[in-house]
């Protein structure tokens, strides 16, 4: 299947992260984790997230795939 990960980095530190596979965003700072808790808790904030799966990712894979195959 396909994963669509968005990930926010300060000074090249990664500090939050949204997993599609998760369904939910994971802190790796205290700020993420602040962020991550506020975040997980709005039905609107992961409804848009997982639709950026299948607007951005899922149009894109089968864009890229069908130029791959034309290829063979």
């Amino acid at each position: 299947g396909i994963e669509y990960i968005d990930s926010y980095v300060f000074n090249k530190a990664e500090y939050v992260r949204f997993n599609s596979t998760v369904g939910r965003y994971v802190g790796y700072t205290e700020y993420g984790v602040k962020n991550a808790e506020a975040w997980n808790s709005d039905a609107g904030i992961l409804g848009q997230e997982q639709a950026e799966l299948e607007r951005f990712c899922k149009h894109n894979a089968d864009l890229h795939y069908s130029a791959i195959l034309d290829k063979t």
